[in-house]
């Protein structure tokens, strides 16, 4: 069978059950190490023997819900190849905006910055890089996290520290920056999240207590007695979270300034505690 007529039948069989059909694409493609010039060209050809197998394997791990970026082991993010797999988070778009942000609003002036719930180690690893001057420690509650962030950081040569600590509890700063993209669905809200993050991606690193605001109330307890005065906070936080976000951070830092910036949707999507200076 041609590669074309076989993907079109896979892709179609994955659409019924809720899956994107392009995925399968991608996984293929990656795997086969191809360009999309090389992806092309095959598309008129006889699948060999092995390549049936490989999609026949790719095919049936989407249609249980596997992410694409499980099945290949690594997800692109600010620049950079983090390895991913079941004991993290898959990085996501709106998490790049996050980094953005702060390497717009913090010069190379060294800095020491904290990332609370690092999962791969994506938002610390790529400011570690894009800041060599900037003194980064990211720390989870996960061991099993911290140990493929560690491996990303090696990978990528990043120089920073790994700790392990329930937010502040082990740590002791002061910081100048704190950044966290923390587990924040509320489980009253688990028929928005998708079939495969659902069925592949860690649960403690989705959803939280407290209709999803429990890590942010922690962080806003804890926060005052390690940020430097002039020092701010960066939050990722779900779309629906913003005022209550907002008003748990105004409450904990009174004379600081909460802002709740919007994604490229049109989404709340940010938090940031400041002293005013942007």
């Amino acid at each position: 069978m041609l590669l074309g007529s076989l993907l079109a039948q896979y892709e179609e069989e994955l659409i019924a059950v809720g899956e994107e059909a392009e995925s399968l694409s991608f996984a293929y493609r990656a795997l086969k190490n191809w360009t999309f010039t090389d992806f092309v060209l095959a598309l008129q050809k006889e699948v060999e023997v092995e390549d049936q197998a490989l999609l026949l394997s790719i095919f049936e791990q989407l249609k249980h819900h596997v992410p694409a970026q499980y099945i290949i082991g690594s997800a692109d993010f600010f620049g950079h190849i983090f390895a991913v797999d079941e004991r993290v988070l898959i990085p996501r778009p709106e998490t790049v905006e996050l980094v953005a942000l702060i390497l717009e609003e913090n010069d190379e002036k060294a800095l020491r910055l904290l990332d609370i719930g690092t999962g791969s180690g994506a938002i610390a690893i790529s400011l570690a890089l894009a800041r060599p001057t900037w003194q980064v420690q990211a720390s989870d509650v996960s061991e099993e996290a911290l140990a493929l962030a560690q491996e990303n950081a090696k990978q990528l040569e990043a120089v920073l520290e790994f700790k392990s600590s329930d937010v502040l509890d082990e740590l002791e700063g002061p910081y100048d920056l704190i950044v966290s993209n923390p587990p924040y669905i509320s489980r009253d809200d688990v028929e928005e999240v998708g079939a495969n993050v659902l069925a592949s991606e860690p649960h403690l690193a989705l959803f939280a207590d407290r209709d999803g605001y429990a890590i942010y109330e922690k962080i806003a307890q804890q926060a005052p007695s390690v940020l430097t005065p002039d020092g701010k906070i960066y939050l990722e936080i779900g779309y629906k979270q913003g005022a209550k976000v907002k008003e748990l951070f105004q409450e904990a830092f009174p004379d600081k300034r909460v802002r709740v910036l919007k994604d490229q949707f049109g989404q709340d999507r940010m938090v940031v505690v400041d002293n005013g200076s942007h």
